[in-house]
């Protein structure tokens, strides 16, 4: 009973609520009128036609293994209980979203106590790089949740070990691998994490066995069946999806690098950013059919992939420079991706506030969270695998390409280092204030009495 009531308590309803609203009002004033375009139609069609052709198929009775299926999924599910309208699909988002805050709540509670965690879970209510993802039909809500849930999962298995903290693991990081391909990275810099602890003896290698195979065993079993329906369609090896190739040539090739100088203006402002194949590689584009699918997907992505790294090859002395802007680019206050619906409709004056928020709040919470990676690294035992998955999200963007997307896995830890900021202040204040308390001099009628 105590549990229950501790998952229903005050400070969690607020939040919740508060976070609900703001998603829903969202939705309802800036997204007004949206539809799926882009990666979000792609995701749509996919849903249509596992409920109209029963067939996992962007084209109709063309089976696909571009896109990772969790998501694809639970839109067609959405769909078939509640109706085709993409709006109760971003309703769903709402409470994922929801429910990520509340999550942030909890973990916050555990490291610096339930007035440090109100504060974060108000504070990621309102966060708009938190909302913006729950009013489109993209997988990045439900992934964040997911990868964060799994995150806190470890946390609690770390502090209390269970097996069934390492089976609520195991789903956790087998859900996240289905919604993202490069989910299985994950996996290995879990096993990595568990070493880590080992060699400094913070649980025993008992323990961080048993939690290794268990929670590995059970993603595997969790991935395996969509890997084993990849084979059967392709004949190759495909875990998840493709999809490496497609990110690879869009990030590395002449027009990012070199554009001439009738495209100078336009593509100099996407300089280390990500094009479409089509606009940098045509003539790799047209060596495929436009019903390419399956098997045909998977030579795609080869031969992307192959001409990405022969340019990567070719052009070493200019890797640096590209670096740099992947790494800055991932750190932008706003984002001008044309889907996002604050840009589709951006003459809107709610679309103009949620930009000016975002300015104003993104850089604030920059600021506090490099605070709060410091003063916690003494506390890094607790903090370890948010510290890890920081890295790893840099790392990747840096390899990959820079955009404020990229942030989104790792944006409740950003919130929850920002928390730890304000944990650090509030103690700093609290010891001085104890200090000067003691430093006044007693009262006479005190010496007296």
């Amino acid at each position: 009973m105590k549990q229950l009531r501790s998952l229903f308590s005050l400070p969690v309803l607020t939040i919740f609520v508060l976070a609900v609203s703001v998603r829903v009002m969202y939705n309802r004033v800036v997204a007004n009128g949206y539809y799926p375009l882009h990666d979000s139609q792609t995701y749509q069609a996919i849903a249509l036609n596992i409920l109209h052709e029963h067939c996992y198929c962007y084209l109709p009775h063309l089976s696909t293994v571009d896109r990772a299926p969790l998501w694809p999924l639970a839109i067609a599910a959405i769909y078939a209980v509640l109706g085709e309208h993409d709006m109760m699909v971003r309703l769903f988002l709402s409470l994922v979203g929801a429910g990520t805050c509340v999550l942030i709540y909890y973990f916050v509670r555990d490291l610096f106590g339930s007035r440090i965690a109100l504060i974060a879970g108000l504070a990621a209510s309102v966060y708009p790089f938190l909302f913006i993802y729950d009013g489109w039909l993209y997988s990045e809500s439900l992934y964040i949740f997911l990868l964060f849930a799994f995150c806190y999962a470890l946390y609690r298995l770390q502090r209390t070990p269970s097996r069934s903290l390492m089976l609520i693991s195991g789903i956790l990081l087998g859900l996240v691998s289905l919604t993202r391909p490069n989910g299985l990275i994950i996996l290995g810099l879990f096993i990595a994490w568990a070493m880590v602890l080992g060699i400094a003896k913070v649980q025993t290698w008992r323990i961080l066995l048993q939690s290794v195979v268990l929670i590995t065993l059970v993603t595997l079993v969790i991935i395996l069946p969509w890997t084993i329906r990849n084979y059967v369609v392709t004949h190759a090896l495909v875990p998840i999806a493709t999809g490496d190739g497609k990110v690879l040539i869009g990030a590395y090739n002449n027009k990012i690098d070199n554009p001439n100088s009738q495209d100078r203006q336009y593509y100099q402002q996407y300089l280390g950013t990500w094009l479409k194949p089509e606009e940098v590689a045509p003539q790799l584009v047209k060596q495929f059919p436009a019903n390419c699918s399956g098997a045909c997907e998977v030579a795609r992505d080869n031969v992307y992939k192959a001409a990405a790294l022969q340019w990567i090859g070719s052009h070493l002395n200019k890797l640096p420079h590209v670096f740099v802007l992947h790494a800055a680019y991932l750190w932008q206050t706003t984002s001008s991706e044309a889907d996002f619906p604050f840009n589709r409709f951006p003459d809107r004056i709610y679309s103009k506030l949620t930009i000016v928020l975002m300015e104003l709040y993104t850089p604030l919470l920059f600021l506090l969270a490099a605070i709060g990676l410091i003063v916690t690294l003494r506390r890094w035992r607790e903090l370890l695998f948010i510290y890890s998955m920081i890295a790893l999200t840099f790392a990747q963007s840096v390899a990959l390409y820079g955009f404020a997307r990229f942030r989104a896995p790792i944006e409740p830890m950003l919130l929850v280092l920002a928390a730890g900021a304000v944990w650090w202040l509030a103690t700093l204040f609290m010891k001085r204030r104890k200090g000067v308390e003691q430093s006044m001099p007693v009262p006479i009628l005190e010496k007296i009495s």
